[in-house]
């Protein structure tokens, strides 16, 4: 399925991407070897004007990879129209191993990409550049970390036919074991709730606590990034296990795919895209935070920081209100 209409676009996304990143690779080089912003030399003139256009070009490529993973969702979706057993994006995904370990990589990559994003935004902001070494080193580790994003990609659409059988989210998602591979057992949907609600109060004291100290300790930076990692992990979980149910109005169909169609009006997507913008921003304070000290840049880091907490919070109580609303619709309307 190499040449299907979505796999051409997935394909044509990611190469644009690799150009784009890769035409900054000798550049990255460059400012490693001889960056020296006290220098006037000719070089440096030079290095100076190119890091401009070599970092918009790189911008642009990891912001159609970062776009890339919605186009992965919704080409898998597409696909599962036509591998047999699959009834939504879950069977195209598990109908070969590239499948779901193309989706974590992905589902990754929208933060490692994003966080280049936020070290150059934060770099640009001071007239010395603190940042560059720091930024193009990091671009010459995400340079493999693309391509082998792009290599498991492709080896995925080559092995994709239509002759697949795979396993529909039913059986995947399923709470009776005797139907094969399942990914949630059986876990406890109020104990779930509980613990995601818990962790969401934990983040809101710790982000108002980010909000009134200025000057925030390394420890606590570590424990808020940490928070939110670990909240992210729970509420995909929440997301499956209990949220889609109540979306669906069925108790035994678990699916965190099925959500991102027309029939449930797309509910899916403003609810990941919330959580993900809550989660990026409330890890993009720490990164802003370890910058605060670099030459010109502690007045931009703090606004920066700052900025980024209430926007995450703001994200945070919309993810909440639209992941919650079916679920406690149907317990105030009734209860179980």
């Amino acid at each position: 399925m190499l040449f299907n209409i979505w796999s051409v676009a997935l394909t044509i996304v990611s190469l644009c991407a690799l150009f784009l990143v890769g035409a900054a690779f000798r550049t990255a080089v460059r400012v490693l070897r001889y960056w020296d912003h006290g220098s006037d030399s000719n070089r440096q003139i030079s290095l100076e004007s190119e890091i401009w256009l070599s970092s918009t070009l790189v911008e642009y490529g990891l912001g159609f990879q970062i776009i890339s993973l919605v186009l992965l969702v919704m080409a898998a979706d597409q696909f599962a129209l036509v591998i047999s057993g699959a009834m939504c994006a879950t069977g195209s995904l598990l109908a070969n191993e590239y499948g779901m370990p193309l989706l974590l990589v992905k589902l990754a990559g929208v933060f490692l990409y994003g966080f280049w994003i936020v070290l150059h935004q934060l770099d640009i902001r001071s007239e010395t550049y603190p940042l560059v070494r720091l930024k193009y080193g990091y671009l010459l580790l995400l340079l493999p970390f693309l391509l082998g994003e792009i290599v498991l990609q492709v080896l995925y659409l080559i092995n994709l036919s239509p002759d697949i059988i795979t396993s529909c989210c039913a059986v995947v998602f399923g709470q009776d074991e005797q139907l094969g591979r399942n990914l949630i057992g059986a876990l406890s949907s109020s104990k779930l709730m509980f613990s995601f609600y818990i962790a969401a109060g934990i983040l809101f004291v710790l982000s108002f606590r980010q909000l009134k100290t200025k000057l925030s300790s390394s420890a606590l930076s570590l424990v808020y990034g940490f928070c939110w990692i670990a909240f992210f992990i729970l509420s995909l979980v929440v997301i499956t296990v209990v949220v889609s149910s109540y979306i669906y109005a069925m108790p035994y169909h678990h699916c965190p795919f099925c959500i991102l169609k027309p029939e449930y009006n797309f509910l899916g997507y403003p609810i990941f895209a919330f959580l993900m913008l809550a989660t990026f921003a409330g890890l993009s304070s720490v990164i802003a935070w370890w910058c605060r000290k670099r030459k010109g840049l502690a007045r931009a880091a703090a606004a920066f920081r700052l900025f980024s907490i209430r926007f995450s919070m703001l994200m945070l109580v919309l993810f909440i209100l639209f992941s919650s609303w079916h679920y406690w619709s149907y317990m105030i309307a009734g209860g179980e």
